[in-house]
């Protein structure tokens, strides 16, 4: 593991409250609370709040503290001190001490294959990408090679993200430190205690200057030091607006960083003609998604209609026509003759490759000479395949190609995790099936056996 080691050290207390949950319903409904107070200082997570389940984390100072300190009992004291409402229904389940740390393992397969990890912060993209991998490698279509372009994808991901996390996480403590409460002072004097002068003295000694020195630092929040006629709570009041009016607490919400993270390199084949801009330094701010079609990015979003079927009110977007249940590559085209010719070639090269792929003509909004005629006759025999037209929220909105920068003699190739693997832009150049062949081999890790 690489990274950042004991950022933090926390006990964990698993509890139900129904009391509570009807409470935080009906006056702050929320997911986070950060609550600091001169009795006690945590951060309470709502999981349920219909049904009343939360997990605490209370700061933690070993060897002055240990588990012990923190029985039910003495944990039910703590929720109402945090809470400060009468709950008569607390019901402590768990209680577990954890250490924080940033770390992002060295290697994602090991073991000859045998061990595979997914990440905690990445742990769904993570699965999503490995799952077809496995089954193409199960099935016998791809080498177990395959595996490691998981570790080659995914890595870089974590490894930005884990530093958006540690921002993160040191954005949403300035706002203790803007009250007084510095959790980096408060880890500081724990250091000073276990290792200077103080690790000499007795543990009942050291305990009790601890536990002086938070309840000193917790008065600063209380109301008679903390208002506008005291100057250094008015500072101290006026930081803290700045902070949240200038976005600069804890962010929840990264649209950018969920939706438009990018592969460089792995099962996919990168475009010749451009150069991989290197991703954006973590910000901390909200940075907006912007859908994109390069390879390695994940297949914009954009609601569509089956065409022969233009009275039905479903709708469904184009992240719909992946499968989720095979093994199955889907090429998006318009109606085109040379697109078409594409996809005949995507459709052999796939039965070599002994996966399935299925194909998406996209037709513009406003069709109806295409309804009866569809891709049937210029498609045949191959009958995977799906007409939709563009659904356009306003006529102003942008059409399908112009959402992904690109004109509609282009092409793109989808991988089973809604990736984009293969596209070009404005038409195959050469012989499409040998442009096929190239794509597969690339997705699969492997060679064709006839081509």
């Amino acid at each position: 593991m690489r990274g950042e080691k004991d950022l933090q050290k926390l006990v964990s207390v698993h509890f139900l409250s129904r009391d509570l949950g009807q409470y935080l319903l009906n006056e702050r409904p929320g997911m986070l609370f950060f609550i600091f107070n001169t009795e006690a200082i945590g951060v309470l997570v709502a999981h349920d709040l219909k049904q009343g389940e939360f997990v605490l984390q209370i700061p933690f100072y070993p060897p002055q503290q240990n588990l012990e300190d923190f029985s039910p009992e003495i944990c039910k004291k703590l929720i109402l001190k945090l809470v400060g409402q009468e709950l008569v229904d607390i019901d402590v389940i768990d209680i577990k001490p954890w250490v924080m740390h940033a770390e992002v393992a060295e290697k994602f397969v090991s073991c000859n294959n045998r061990i595979i990890l997914a990440g905690m912060n990445t742990g769904i993209q993570d699965a999503h990408n490995l799952a077809w991998k496995l089954a193409s490698l199960v099935k016998g279509v791809s080498p177990s090679s395959i595996l490691h372009t998981n570790e080659m994808e995914c890595k870089p991901i974590a490894i930005f993200n884990t530093a958006l996390s540690v921002q993160n996480f040191r954005a949403a403590m300035a706002v203790p430190a803007a009250l007084g409460l510095d959790p980096t002072v408060a880890n500081s004097v724990h250091q000073v205690i276990n290792n200077g002068l103080g690790a000499v003295l007795p543990s009942g000694l050291q305990r009790a200057i601890l536990d002086g020195i938070f309840t000193i630092g917790r008065v600063q929040v209380s109301e008679s030091f903390l208002n506008e006629n005291n100057p250094l709570g008015s500072l101290r009041l006026s930081k803290l607006r700045c902070i949240f009016e200038e976005g600069k607490s804890l962010q929840l919400q990264f649209p950018a960083e969920d939706l438009g993270f990018r592969y460089s390199e792995g099962a996919l084949l990168p475009e010749c003609d451009s150069l991989l801009d290197a991703p954006e330094a973590p910000s901390g701010c909200w940075r907006d998604y912007v859908p994109s079609a390069d390879p390695g990015s994940r297949l914009p979003h954009m609601a569509v209609r089956v065409l022969s079927d233009l009275l039905s009110e479903e709708i469904f977007s184009t992240l719909d026509l992946l499968s989720g249940e095979k093994v199955e590559f889907l090429l998006i085209i318009a109606p085109v003759k040379e697109s078409y010719e594409l996809a005949h070639a995507a459709f052999k090269v796939a039965k070599e490759f002994k996966v399935s792929a299925r194909v998406c003509v996209m037709w513009p909004g406003g069709t109806v000479n295409g309804v009866e005629v569809g891709s049937k006759m210029a498609l045949a025999p191959w009958e995977n395949y799906i007409d939709v037209m563009e659904v356009k929220r306003s006529p102003t909105s942008l059409s399908w190609w112009s959402i992904c920068q690109m004109t509609d003699k282009g092409a793109i190739l989808v991988r089973p995790d809604e990736h984009i693997a293969w596209r070009v832009k404005a038409g195959v150049v050469g012989d499409p099936t040998l442009e096929m062949v190239n794509a597969f081999s690339a997705l699969l890790g492997m060679k064709s056996t006839s081509m």
